[in-house]
């Protein structure tokens, strides 16, 4: 757990009053596609000539949809002493508006297929087609929708780096705090000085099929106002057997240091208590490919997401 010496955020009731707004369609066809695209490219692992240029069109990208991009470009350190570059792409909507909204997702791919069921794959890398590129592909096509009718507050989609280069299976030891590089650099090293927003909203593995969303531990913990903002919206949109109002487990994530970065953030992430490392079936296999992304699920995650947003003032 993050030793940020953060307190949880109080409780609220959330607003049950709808709000008419004219929050976009959600188009996952489109966010399926940005999915594809990212696999396309090849292994985004750390280091590698594809995952440079992958970072670079995703800020090409962002910018085409008209976001002032910063590139937070530093070296980070693996479990194994290598030093990594490092590029976190963050995308600004309205930068000139205090009252904004953080949105996330990891975009680097695993190097490792550790949890394969064939131990010769084991030190392959993975396409990430649900774990990293799910969330990403959400994320751009609401930036996509931002650039042609922008919701009355500000908007930043950080795409963090380096989430995926934690110690492998055969590394003995606790090695929680190796995940998640991209957030922990910038938790401590905001894009801005005194940066805030009113909270964050964090996207991994978002498309497998038939899994669903639970209220993650530290999300819970630290904002379930938003929980209860994020959950409500999905049940009014009709997605609320997909959005499941229980608790789930404990997932150290991205969304642990943004909160350590100041930001009450959750984690849309999907679990399985039938699993038994708790993830969807592909999670860290060489099977995690386009084979395994489901349309209804971006469409469920997206619509929740970009109407939450909307109707913000």
């Amino acid at each position: 757990m993050c030793s940020c010496g953060g307190s949880p955020s109080q409780t609220t009731t959330p607003n049950q009053e709808t709000v008419k707004v004219n929050t976009p369609t959600f188009n996952s066809d489109s966010a399926y596609n940005y999915i594809a695209q990212q696999v396309a490219m090849g292994y985004r692992v750390p280091g590698t000539e594809t995952h440079k240029r992958t970072a670079m069109w995703l800020a090409e990208e962002m910018q085409r949809h008209g976001a002032n991009v910063i590139t937070q470009e530093a070296t980070v350190e693996a479990y194994n002493g290598q030093q990594l570059p490092m590029y976190n792409i963050i995308a600004q909507f309205a930068p000139e508006k205090s009252n904004r909204i953080l949105l996330a997702a990891h975009w680097d791919s695993r190097p490792f297929a550790d949890h394969d069921p064939n131990p010769d794959n084991h030190t392959r890398p993975i396409d990430g087609a649900n774990d990293g590129a799910s969330g990403v592909g959400v994320l751009l096509e609401i930036a996509r929708n931002i650039g042609k009718e922008a919701p009355a507050i500000g908007v930043d989609i950080i795409l963090f780096d380096v989430e995926d280069y934690g110690a492998p299976d055969w590394v003995a030891g606790d090695h929680s705090d190796t995940w998640a590089l991209g957030s922990q650099y910038w938790a401590s090293h905001p894009h801005k000085p005194g940066y805030r927003a009113r909270y964050g909203i964090l996207l991994d593995m978002v498309a497998a099929p038939g899994l669903c969303f639970y209220r993650e531990y530290f999300s819970n913990y630290y904002a379930p106002h938003i929980i209860d903002k994020v959950w409500e919206c999905a049940a009014r949109l009709g997605y609320g057997s997909t959005f499941v109002n229980s608790m789930g487990g404990a997932i150290t994530d991205d969304h642990l240091y943004m909160n350590c970065g100041g930001v009450p953030s959750i984690d849309i992430i999907q679990m399985n208590s039938n699993s038994e490392t708790g993830f969807f079936d592909q999670w860290h296999t060489t099977d995690d490919n386009m084979k395994h992304i489901d349309t209804y699920m971006l469409e469920a995650v997206g619509q929740t997401v970009m109407t939450v947003i909307y109707e913000e003032k």
